[in-house]
């Protein structure tokens, strides 16, 4: 495997080539500035010099006064105006956000002699008339100011995002980007990495629809642009403690001060490096936290003995050990240089190393049975950008995107241990108490790898000052591995239970196996400004080939039914998609505008479910009137389909104040299902398809306040999600449990009905700031049951569970101490000590906090890690003269 990972990094090296050459920019990381320049009378002036010097960018102003910089990195610049006889003009603090365009007006006076240049201060408009779309773009001095540590932190506030779920969609909808260039964990279709907000310049969340040029995704993009080097040596350092705070919360432990549970280290530099026109920045993390739940080692898992004598003889040492933990280092290393004429090269990457123990409140008196679980992920490569003229470039992305996950005691299959410990066990007498296990460890081995080669470029070129096209292709090669490393399991012999282990024994028992899929995909996206008329248009062209084959016969798949018709391997099918979308926004006033967006969006399911037991010679045994519903893979399923709408007004009220409400609609069709195949003999079983569906109807309202010294955001979300089930096996489970798996319709599990985020920032530059956020939810469905059995007959989801709110802050202030500066800060999570927000209710009352049948969920309702994360308490320092900028 690693002799793989050092091949790819060998075709990286061998990729710089073509970098320079592809027919290639990667979306996303850069934006534009555009405005028109005139004099005194309002007559445009032509032949103005428009310039960024931090960039080295710039442009002329054309006969009729209009200017477009591109290639301009998210953050705030400044642009200088100059043309002779005229008095210069300084715009700072011009807002670039990724992908979009800055207007930057200006107006200019006649000076016949020498007069200092005058210097006027942008303004961020507060509603952006322009865009066709949801769009959330969140720069780092925002982030900066919030009580947020990273980027799930900060897409989590955005607009129709629920726990992850984007406008009603299932997880595992989103694209998550770095730079334009997709992290997404082909094995679940999830993030594989962990980004701290110290890495980040800027995150744009796109929610509903979005352009042809992202793709893989059915419900929105989350694209985080990381920082740049600069030309001047600057460094950043932040350390801070903090610990669970929540006495008298009624959580049922006993609570306890642990105020070194939670310590964060950070340091970051970037400047100039011993090369021509070359800059790097680098990053470093260290995290530790420790969970806010303790147990005590009273018993070992080791040294089996009868669990009565056991419990009357504990083995264990007594001391206090946290339940679950985390051990974290992370970073960023990039280089750039430009050093080529009209060329930049770069090379990054971001590493996550994690370590750690997930909670389980069944351990609390043998907690070193619970599994260890290992995540390491690089994601590094080339980038390069070849500018063509004034109104053309190439860019493109070679990255390896590499990942690996494991959970598992101990690493060896024959570790003498697991012979030692056992499986997890519970004492028959119930004691020390219900549900407490006493010896054993998790025997359970999971490992899960993929190691992704992503080839991504970009034409772009500003046709003209109204219109700008964008023409791009990506490839991925995905080596995809999962499964178990060897499987333990115990079996009864004449003296006892003994320990068996399996190693790669399919079908029953199939080792770690290995897939090879093929993606590929091309787009055009045309964006045209006419007479305020702004139009984003588009279409993507996605290919897929699993590389894999499946029975030629479901009816007698595993060709165990003789005198019937026999089955052989066939090769699954490639899919092919050509998705069109369309944006408009037009203005009805200076200040206000309407816009709709409609799009077709393709995704292909999750690989470790289309691919995970996908051997149908599992069912080799199965005989008439025998049912299964153990759900069989299958590669050879279609693309899923969402169909969007969006439709929406903006309008800024004042300079300062902005509204924006938008109404969406999603058909969502061919969602990852379960359907039922009969054998030739009268058995039945089941397999993965495309057979699920829902739809989604909601509104959004976003209300926006900015000033020198207050900010403020209130996103309201109101959503409908229904469908026919929440995740693809609910259909099996239902069958198995005797339910009719007949389709029907129903709420989703997360149809979260009112969702309202409101922040709040005050202060002064440079000297303090305090921010608070508050996320007010309703309840999300539950099945309700009349009795402690699960089959009760009542409807799915027909329950809502109560509603919750949870409040954090932050507050800074800068200590007047000279050089280098310094901020103390304090955060603190979930102030009020929340309970309860969105968990687990028993399904016989509705409520997290008692069940109509207590002797039943007696363990459950001891459990205290059924609750909402408790309040969090953080206090650190922050040192430097300037973090890394752009």
């Amino acid at each position: 495997m690693m002799g793989r990972a050092r091949l790819t990094c060998g075709v990286l090296a061998v990729g710089v080539a073509m970098l320079a050459l592809a027919t290639p920019g990667w979306p996303g990381t850069t934006g534009k500035i555009s405005g028109r320049v005139v004099d005194s009378r309002k007559q445009p002036l032509p032949g103005v010099t428009v310039a960024l010097p931090a960039l080295h960018l710039g442009a002329i102003t054309d006969p009729d006064g209009r200017y477009t910089i591109l290639q301009v990195p998210p953050g705030a610049w400044d642009l200088k105006l100059s043309l002779m006889s005229y008095r210069p003009v300084t715009l700072t603090g011009i807002q670039v956000s990724a992908d979009n365009t800055a207007t930057a007006d200006a107006e200019m006076t006649e000076a016949p002699i020498a007069m200092p240049e005058l210097v006027v201060s942008a303004k961020r408009p507060v509603v952006d008339l322009k865009l066709t779309s949801r769009l959330a773009s969140v720069p780092s001095t925002e982030i900066a100011k919030l009580p947020v540590q990273d980027l799930a932190d900060i897409v989590n506030l955005q607009a129709g995002v629920v726990d992850g779920h984007f406008l009603g969609g299932r997880l595992g909808e989103v694209q998550y980007q770095v730079d334009g260039v997709s992290v997404n964990n082909p094995y679940n279709n999830s993030n594989s990495l962990q980004i701290d907000r110290s890495l980040i310049e800027e995150v744009q969340v796109v929610s509903g629809t979005f352009d042809a040029e992202y793709g893989q995704a059915m419900s929105g993009v989350v694209n985080a642009v990381l920082k740049r080097g600069t030309e001047q040596f600057r460094w950043n350092a932040e350390v801070f403690d903090g610990a669970y705070v929540f006495p008298g919360s009624q959580r049922i432990v006993e609570y306890e001060l642990h105020p070194f549970g939670l310590q964060n280290y950070q340091a970051s530099a970037t400047g100039p490096m011993p090369f021509p026109k070359t800059t790097y920045v680098l990053d470093v993390r260290h995290y530790t936290s420790e969970d806010p739940y303790y147990g005590h080692r009273v018993y070992t898992p080791w040294f089996r003995t009868p669990t009565s004598d056991k419990t009357q003889n504990p083995d264990g040492d007594g001391s206090q050990v946290p339940l679950g933990w985390s051990y974290q280092w992370s970073g960023l290393g990039k280089v750039s240089n430009r050093s080529i004429r009209n060329l930049e090269l770069s090379y990054q990457a971001v590493v996550n190393w994690i370590d750690q123990v997930n909670t389980n409140w069944a351990y609390r008196f043998d907690p070193d049975g619970e599994p260890l679980t290992e995540t390491r992920s690089i994601v590094h490569g080339l980038d390069a950008t070849q500018t063509l003229s004034k109104n053309s470039f190439v860019s493109a992305s070679l990255r390896q995107n590499y990942f690996t996950y494991q959970s598992m005691k101990y690493d060896n299959l024959y570790d003498s241990r697991y012979d030692q410990a056992g499986p997890p066990t519970t004492d028959p007498n119930q004691l020390p108490e219900p549900g407490a296990i006493v010896e054993g460890v998790d025997l359970g081995r999971f490992s899960q790898t993929t190691n992704a080669l992503v080839f991504k470029s970009t034409y772009t070129s500003q046709l003209s000052h109204d219109q700008q096209i964008k023409l791009g292709i990506e490839y991925q090669w995905p080596i995809v591995e999962f499964g178990n490393p060897g499987t333990l399991q115990y079996v009864q012999t004449g003296s006892g239970n003994q320990l068996v282990r399996h190693v790669n024994e399919p079908p029953n028992f199939p080792g770690v196996q290995e897939y090879r899929p093929y993606i590929t995909n091309a787009y055009g996206q045309d964006e045209l400004e006419w007479n305020d008329l702004h139009i984003r248009a588009g279409a993507r062209f996605e290919y897929f080939n699993p590389r894999a084959t499946v029975p030629s016969d479901l009816s007698n798949p595993a060709n165990s039914i003789s005198d019937v018709p026999q089955s052989h391997p066939v090769a699954t099918t490639r899919k092919i998609t050509l998705a069109p979308r369309i944006g408009i926004s037009y203005p009805v006033t200076r200040k206000s505008a309407v816009y709709f967006a409609y799009g077709h969006f393709y995704q292909m399911p999750e690989l470790g479910q289309i691919y995970g037991n996908s051997d149908y010679a599992v069912l080799d045994n199965l005989q008439a009137g025998g049912i299964t519903y153990g759900v069989l893979g299958n590669p050879d399923v279609k693309p899923e389909l969402t169909v969007q709408y969006q439709f929406g007004y903006k309008q800024s009220i004042t300079d300062d104040f902005g509204v924006d409400v938008s109404m969406f609609y999603k058909d969502i069709r061919d969602l990852l299902g379960v359907e039922f195949i009969d054998l030739y003999n009268g058995a039945t079983y089941a397999r993965l398809t495309n057979v699920d569906f829902g739809n989604v109807l909601g509104a959004t309202i976003s209300v926006s306040r900015r000033d020198a010294w207050l900010t403020t955001r209130l996103d309201y979300t109101w959503q409908l999600a229904q469908g026919n089930s929440s995740d693809p096996y609910e259909t099996a489970t239902r069958a198995q449990a005797g339910e009719d798996p007949r389709p029907r319709t129903v709420p989703f599990a997360w149809d979260q009905r009112h969702t309202l985020n409101l922040s709040a920032t005050v202060g002064h530059p440079g000297v303090y700031s305090a921010s608070a956020i508050l996320r007010a939810v309703s309840g999300q469905p539950y099945t309700p049951a009349l009795a402690a059995s699960p089959s009760t007959g009542l409807e799915t989801n027909s329950g809502r569970k109560p509603g919750a709110a949870v409040v954090d802050l932050r507050g800074e202030r800068t200590l007047p101490i000279g050089s280098p500066s310094m901020t103390l800060f304090g955060r603190v999570f979930n102030l009020f000590d929340q309970r309860f927000v969105s968990g687990p209710v028993f399904s016989t009352s509705g409520s997290p906090y008692y069940s109509r049948f207590p002797i039943a969920d007696e363990v459950a309702l001891a459990d205290p890690t059924r609750y909402f994360t408790p309040r969090r308490i953080e206090i650190g320092l922050t040192l430097g003269p300037g973090g890394p900028a752009r």
